[in-house]
């Protein structure tokens, strides 16, 4: 668990997500107990409370359907790999930004942690709203970002203009690596927002005096 301290814009930001699905908001299908899911998916969860300090929520869920869960675990493992062109603190800032997007509240909180530990400040995950007016991101950043966005909102799309901006900063194979990461996220995001997955506090924000 990441402990930051934040700021105003984030703190609000953070905050309206978990308020929201503290409301009286259930998981719209419930994690069955621990015990009841496979043998074989066992260390993948004690892998996940040795890390995190729990097991995750979206995980169980996932895990309803264990070899969807296994492929879905796989898949994030290769795009989370030591060799990956992808840098860890692009990968994070994508991550952010795609469940900004998706109103994910536990891709955002889960995400954010990473992003700050990888980052070593919460400047840029105050700025990510508005990166386009930010002078924090690089143009690497900007152009990974503006990327994420037109795959991820349904009313953009990817022009020619926006992939030779890519070219100028990764070769074929980074930008299909990138493109996964991105698509990766919107199913990620998407799932477990639309089953009400609540933020389990790994981003924790200090109330407002």
């Amino acid at each position: 668990m990441f402990m930051v301290s934040g700021t105003d814009r984030y703190r609000a930001f953070l905050s309206f997500f978990i308020s929201l699905f503290n409301q009286n908001r259930r998981m719209k299908v419930t994690e069955k107990p621990l015990n009841q899911y496979p043998w074989y998916l066992q260390p993948i969860f004690r892998s996940q409370k040795k890390k995190y300090g729990m097991v995750l929520k979206s995980g169980l869920m996932w895990a309803r359907v264990p070899r969807l869960f296994a492929a879905v675990s796989f898949l994030f493992g290769v795009l989370e790999r030591k060799s990956s062109p992808i840098s860890p603190q692009l990968r994070s800032l994508i991550l952010v930004r795609v469940s900004q997007i998706n109103w994910c509240p536990f891709c955002v909180d889960i995400n954010s942690a990473k992003l700050a530990e990888r980052a070593g400040s919460m400047a840029k995950i105050d700025q990510l709203e508005v990166w386009r007016e930010s002078d924090l991101f690089d143009e690497k950043e900007r152009v990974s970002l503006e990327y994420a966005e037109a795959v991820t909102y349904t009313d953009r799309q990817v022009d020619e203009d926006l992939m030779a901006k890519l070219g100028q900063h990764f070769d074929d194979d980074a930008i299909v690596e990138l493109t996964g990461l991105i698509a990766f996220q919107n199913l990620s995001s998407k799932f477990n927002a639309a089953l009400d997955i609540p933020a389990q506090g790994f981003c924790k924000v200090p109330t407002p005096n």
